[in-house]
């Protein structure tokens, strides 16, 4: 596999007839970074984008992804690395491109993934006028810190099955914005003492549609003010989430929180099932009309 900056393989040809659904996958370091890529490749995505500072191990890119994974230079380390990333591929192919970006050990999970491709899923979004889908950044965390020091297992994953809530989102002005809404919960908010307060949001507009000047800013917001809403004005619509490590990964890392936080577990944690049914059991995901 070829390890070409993106920007170079962005201004190639091939890339202004890019077919979506492209997944863009921010490699921070090397955790559950194969487990990421069969994720994405299972949903159904047609291209999935890897961006790493240094090519991937070959051992982790699944068998058989020839042509729908390539793996590209990017400081993905960076701060708001996501921005430049994303901005760029969304200036680069075709309108009316559906995108999602994420992280290593992140994984997306929409209603009924199991049994429907993310192509069909985002197909009835589009019939529905949505140009860009909330998702939840729902914490996944190891119980035992002692025996998963970094704070990842995907055999004995948890997630915090309460204690979400939103709060009204306002303008420069201190208007409230329609059908926007601040979500907070998981372990940003157990442990928010942690966590900066402007990273304290769990809401993100993972999922959208390109457009001429569509940018996405550092606070996983697009400066189209329609892409951040929660549902049309008419009915709810489908929502997504993340399921996500990175946050506890974070915590367990930074030298300010590991001393001090001996476990992720309380009394509202629950075993991670890997499958949509949980998380539309627990709210966490909405199907909106589709069935």
């Amino acid at each position: 596999m070829s390890f070409q900056p993106l920007a170079d393989f962005l201004s190639a040809p091939s890339t202004k007839v890019l077919k979506g659904p492209i997944a863009i996958l921010l490699i921070e370091d090397g955790v559950a970074v194969g487990p990421t890529l069969t994720h994405h490749l299972k949903c159904g995505f047609k291209l999935v984008i890897a961006l790493s500072p240094e090519p991937l191990p070959a051992h982790v890119i699944p068998e058989g992804s020839e042509g729908r994974i390539v793996n590209l230079r990017h400081d993905s380390r960076r701060s708001n690395a996501h921005v430049t990333a994303v901005n760029a591929v969304i200036e680069a192919v075709p309108a009316n491109t559906w995108i999602y970006y994420g992280y290593n050990a992140e994984f997306l999970f929409y209603p009924f993934a199991e049994s429907r491709t993310v192509g069909e899923m985002l197909a009835f979004h589009t019939e529905e006028r949505r140009r860009g889908m909330l998702t939840y950044v729902i914490d996944l965390y190891a119980a035992d810190l002692t025996r998963f020091p970094d704070a990842v297992s995907m055999n004995e994953a948890m997630l915090d099955k309460s204690g979400y809530f939103a709060l009204g989102r306002k303008d420069r002005d201190g208007q409230h914005l329609e059908r926007q809404l601040d979500f907070h919960g998981g372990l940003r908010w157990r442990f928010e003492e942690h966590v900066p307060a402007d990273r304290r949001r769990i809401d993100r507009i993972a999922l959208f549609r390109t457009e001429p000047g569509l940018k996405l800013h550092a606070d996983h917001r697009l400066n189209v003010e329609e892409y951040n809403t929660y549902a049309c004005p008419w009915h709810h619509n489908l929502t997504a989430a993340v399921a996500s490590f990175r946050v506890a990964k974070a915590l367990a890392r930074n030298p300010g929180s590991r001393e001090e936080i001996r476990t992720f577990a309380w009394r509202n944690s629950h075993p991670f099932r890997w499958h949509s049914q949980q998380l539309m059991d627990l709210g966490l995901i909405e199907p909106g009309q589709w069935f």
